[in-house]
């Protein structure tokens, strides 16, 4: 159980000068820089992202998420002629998502909105956050019209174009349905991954659907008053067994990335044992926080304010994670999701 306590959002404020916020991947993939944080010792230690390996050992889990980035960015029009912006958000059902608009005020319900001649949409109705329950009208499979008529939706603050779309997706993405990527999985490479898993390391594959709520800041100062946007999640019963084998065994359990932790700790129970399941969470953690199930993560450095920087912050403290960011700052490490990473231990 999340405690009851008094957290103001400005707590979370840091000063991240605007050069550091990555606007490119790092190539190859493993080769960003990696700061490790040891939270017995509060030592921090500078590497690179493949000398992560030498962290792991034999027993380990490793917990990924296999969700891929739908090209989830449409440019259409009104009937008169008005542009709008329009944003996957979350499927609903075959044919109906709720999607962001841009600009609102062009769509209210009844609206119709054209894409091309191969892809058109109905507003249904307005949610209570201003988001767009829509009804799309194609002809043959979803996905395949998007990926011809869909563009990637990179993070607002990245303003370089992505010369190839796939450095936006892990190299163990499998099921399309995000809004964002689970960015701290753009690290690994097939290589790096078997060398993991050579040194006697097991990966749990967990999936969630990354929404918008991911880059959505957190407008309430009194932090407990801020909504979590609702995800789609699954652990499939390979995955619960593999973590629950390592608990049983008193071995570590790694998550990669702030989704996979929300995965986990969504499904386990007081024990932190987990059961296959499927759903859809808002769960939101912040300090002081009991982790049910994870032991340690691997993430990229997040937005000051964010909901991201409050899970972290979790895994230790506000205090110290400031000044592991502070850190990082000085040292001169990129940010976001394009970033550098870190490992807390």
């Amino acid at each position: 159980m999340q405690q009851q306590t008094t957290l103001k959002k400005s707590d979370f404020y840091y000063d991240l000068p605007e050069e550091l916020i990555a606007q490119t991947p790092a190539e190859p993939r493993d080769s960003s820089r990696l700061l490790i944080y040891h939270r017995d010792t509060h030592e921090i230690e500078h590497k690179i992202f493949r000398d992560v390996i030498d962290y792991l050992k034999a027993g380990d889990v490793l917990v990924v998420n296999r969700t891929r980035v739908l090209p989830a960015r449409l440019y259409a029009h009104t009937l008169h002629g008005g542009a709008v912006e329009v944003l996957l958000l979350k499927r609903l059902a075959l044919d109906t998502w709720e999607v962001l608009v841009r600009p609102g005020k062009k769509c209210r319900p009844g609206t119709r909105l054209v894409v091309n001649e191969e892809l058109s949409l109905d507003v249904i109705s307005v949610t209570d956050s201003g988001e767009r329950i829509v009804k799309f009208a194609y002809e043959g499979a979803f996905e395949d019209v998007l990926s011809r008529v869909g563009t990637m939706p990179l993070p607002p603050y990245i303003h370089e174009k992505l010369k190839d779309p796939e450095r936006y997706q892990t190299v163990y993405s499998r099921e399309n349905g995000s809004a964002a990527a689970p960015t701290a999985g753009l690290h690994f490479t097939p290589e790096l991954l078997e060398r993991i898993r050579a040194k006697g390391v097991e990966i749990a594959e967990v999936l969630l659907h990354v929404g918008l709520g991911t880059f959505r800041p957190v407008k309430e100062e009194n932090v407990l008053d801020h909504k979590m946007h609702s995800e789609y999640y699954e652990v499939g019963e390979e995955a619960a067994d593999i973590v629950n084998r390592a608990k049983r065994e008193g071995r570590r359990v790694i998550c990669v990335g702030t989704t996979s932790v929300r995965t986990l700790e969504t499904v386990a129970g007081i024990d932190g044992y987990l059961h296959a399941c499927k759903g859809n969470t808002e769960i939101f953690i912040y300090p002081p926080y009991k982790f049910k199930c994870v032991d340690a993560l691997i993430t990229n450095f997040h937005l000051p304010e964010s909901t991201l920087l409050m899970l972290v912050s979790a895994l230790c403290s506000r205090e110290e994670m400031l000044e592991v960011y502070r850190v990082a700052v000085e040292e001169r490490y990129r940010f976001f999701s394009f970033g550098d990473a870190m490992l807390i231990v």
